[in-house]
């Protein structure tokens, strides 16, 4: 028996590429700060890694959208099987 893979609820998936970006600025706003001399480069790269992470994904995520808006029919199965009979 296969059981469905867990699924993030639709309000948590929409604002992860949001908490990247806010967890990158603090990481970065942190480093800057030099609280801890040895973990200030650390934290800057991580900072940096994660906005260009959470900005690729929010941006790969609205062009799929766009790309989907653009091309996909959603109605365009439902037509198909009132022609058939289904």
């Amino acid at each position: 028996m296969r059981y469905p893979r867990p699924r993030l609820a639709r309000s948590v998936y929409e604002s992860l590429p949001w908490l990247y970006m806010a967890g990158g600025l603090a990481a970065l706003v942190i480093s800057y700060r030099q609280i801890w001399p040895r973990l200030e480069m650390p934290l800057g790269l991580f900072g940096i890694m994660a906005l260009l992470g959470g900005s690729v994904v929010w941006l790969r995520r609205r062009g799929y959208r766009r790309m989907r808006a653009h091309y996909v029919q959603p109605d365009a199965l439902s037509d198909t099987r009132r022609e058939s009979g289904e």
